[in-house]
């Protein structure tokens, strides 16, 4: 069982540390256990706890309410869900959710708490309101947990599937519609921010070519031989050397002066694209549906 110090549990939660350790005194919430040098730690059942409790409270719920509440009593309201008044207040429930599920590697709440936040807010938002916030705080996870890159692939693998069968759901663009190259460079892995440009561009009515992730360069040469496409758009996101990106963008924007050169990801890729007329910084979501 994977164990958390109080300033990570904080980050993981959004619960102030001095927050938790009233709720401690005073309502005996949680229990933490300490070390030999007396400091606290938690453990993957109390931060499960921590974020019901964060759950309830983002209903309305007051918090000497809910410290009255068994584990079973605690973890039934939590499933009641919110009020109709305060759907607005499910969007930190339902990250909480996620990330339980994420810890559990839960595949069928997971799957039905996705499809509850879409059916409340529609696919796009689930993914700006929900999904990315909970990318987040895998982060968290991903600093403090040696197996958290194991259950960050669980739950990127559900989300990938997600995002690829609403991208299957779209209506068939024109076949007059500008076409877009999506890939990742080469050591390049993280797809899921590409995967939601792919859906995005198809929601739109564009065209796209998508190869996935770390695509040698050679390969792009060879499809834009051969396709021609309007744009290409690729991430950077992995801790590449700032030099290696800017040679590699170079080679990209002489593929073909004609093809527009998207690029998005790391906010200090930002000066690169003032030195190449064809190139494009697109600094988030909004930036790319504004070029859209």
């Amino acid at each position: 069982m994977q164990t958390y110090p109080i300033n990570e549990l904080e980050r993981l939660t959004g619960v102030k540390a001095h927050t938790i350790r009233i709720w401690e005194k005073r309502y005996g919430l949680i229990a933490p256990e300490r070390t030999t040098t007396n400091r606290r730690y938690y453990n993957d059942k109390q931060v499960k706890k921590l974020l019901n409790i964060t759950t309830l409270l983002s209903y309305g719920k007051k918090i000497s309410k809910i410290a009255e509440l068994s584990e079973e009593e605690l973890n039934k309201e939590v499933l009641k869900g919110a009020t109709p008044q305060l759907h607005h207040k499910l969007i930190e429930a339902h990250i909480n959710e996620l990330v339980k599920c994420m810890l559990t590697y839960d595949e069928d709440a997971f799957e039905q708490t996705f499809s509850a936040s879409v059916a409340e807010r529609g696919f796009y938002d689930t993914m700006m309101q929900v999904v990315y916030p909970f990318l987040e705080k895998v982060g968290t996870l991903w600093r403090v947990d040696k197996t958290a890159p194991v259950q960050e692939h669980f739950a990127s693998g559900i989300i990938r599937r997600k995002l690829m069968a609403a991208t299957d759901a779209l209506a068939q663009p024109d076949p007059s519609a500008s076409s877009f190259l999506l890939f990742l460079p080469e050591n390049e892995w993280h797809e899921i921010a590409l995967l939601f440009a792919n859906y995005i561009i198809r929601a739109t009515g564009h065209k796209t070519i998508y190869l996935g992730q770390n695509v040698p360069f050679e390969n792009i040469v060879k499809v834009c031989n051969t396709v021609s496409p309007e744009y290409m758009l690729f991430f950077y996101i992995g801790a590449k050397p700032m030099k290696e990106i800017e040679a590699e963008i170079k080679g990209y924007a002489e593929v073909d002066k004609d093809i527009r050169v998207l690029i998005a990801g790391r906010n200090d890729l930002l000066p690169v694209k003032t030195k190449l007329k064809n190139v494009t910084y697109l600094p988030d979501v909004n930036a790319l549906q504004r070029f859209l």
